[in-house]
């Protein structure tokens, strides 16, 4: 028997960072989010042997453990690790014997939300395997509890559920509340938005925890700098939100640029010379606004290159050695199926 599952990865449109705590608890946060057709995926091959086998099989690396009900989360395999344990704890009650193929269309630190969206991808399978009772609300929650409590990794809440619920999607944060609002966007609009915005791999990639954290530290410290520019990228969600809804696509790039030149005011680190190049070149070459996907540092951009400006963009981003990645907009989430 083979268990698989996959979930996509996300572009931030809008409002990123602010669905990160103690920002989200104290003022609210609000994310404007789309999947698209790049995916974390997960193979469960159950075994009788028991033994506990992690692997990523384009890289070659491998662990493997005496089926237990705990296993130390640390070195390779964290999130594996980590997924596990939960596992156990709340719904088997009893080691497992199994190996768990992960494999990532986009590399770790790149700005699409890998982490979080392997993590739903696993839990994902874990659901199929043992049929689990777990709603999308519920694989999202759990996602993000595994993440930020059980491992204490630094970082926000969107990711989990733009994996789990798919599509384009408003979502707003109060604490532990989060209220995802499924967007009904016509579709040549999403199209058009597709045509439109180049998305661009700068070949770098970054730690967003630490990025995050000291995010994170400015809300603590009342640093009002920050604080105003969390505000008004937050309002960008809000201004995104309109736009594709009615289908303003002429204000799409005013907007990115809008939340742009905020996000980089709310920690050291969101930008860096190489990004800022990047940027200005992309804006010369006919470009109406972009951000870095993510936390900030290096990974994904993507740009809004109205009419046919996109060629040219691609083609002045050549100098920087990076890559276009052709990509669509998808409205599904994650999803599992078995072979027997």
């Amino acid at each position: 028997m083979i268990i698989r599952a996959k979930a996509p990865l996300r572009l931030g449109l809008a409002g990123g960072g602010t669905d990160v705590s103690p920002y989200s608890d104290i003022y609210g946060g609000a994310i404007l989010n789309a999947t698209i057709n790049m995916y974390a995926y997960a193979t469960i091959e159950p075994t009788q042997d028991g033994k506990i086998t992690f692997e990523f099989p384009e890289k070659y690396y491998r662990e493997e453990f005496d089926a237990a009900e705990y296993i130390e989360p640390k070195g390779e395999f964290l999130l594996q690790k980590g997924i596990y344990n939960r596992i156990v704890k709340e719904f088997s009650r009893k080691p497992l014997s199994f190996k768990l193929s992960t494999f990532m269309d986009a590399p770790p630190g790149s700005g699409l939300g890998t982490s979080s969206t392997l993590v739903v991808a696993i839990l994902g399978a874990f659901s199929e395997w043992l049929k689990l009772p777990l709603g999308e609300y519920d694989i999202a929650h759990l996602a993000y509890e595994i993440e930020r409590e059980d491992l204490k990794m630094a970082g926000g809440k969107q990711d989990q559920y733009a994996a789990t619920f798919g599509g384009f999607n408003f979502m707003e944060f109060y604490g532990d509340r989060v209220i995802v609002n499924p967007l009904r966007i016509r579709q040549r609009y999403a199209d058009e938005l597709a045509h439109n915005l180049v998305l661009y791999y700068t070949d770098t990639s970054r730690l967003s925890a630490k990025i995050i954290e000291v995010q994170s530290k400015n809300v603590k410290e009342k640093n009002q700098q920050s604080l105003d520019a969390m505000h008004k990228v937050k309002e960008q969600s809000i201004m995104m939100k309109e736009a594709l809804l009615k289908g303003g696509l002429g204000k799409i790039g005013e907007i990115l640029d809008f939340g742009w030149q905020y996000k980089k005011q709310m920690a050291e680190g969101i930008t860096n010379p190489l990004i800022d190049n990047i940027y200005q070149a992309a804006m010369d070459a006919g470009a109406a606004g972009g951000k870095v996907s993510g936390a900030g540092g290096g990974g994904f951009m993507f740009f809004y290159c109205p009419n046919v400006t996109r060629y040219r963009v691609i083609d002045a981003l050549k100098q920087f050695g990076g890559q276009a990645k052709r990509y669509e907009f998808i409205q599904e989430g994650v999803k599992s199926w078995t072979i027997q």
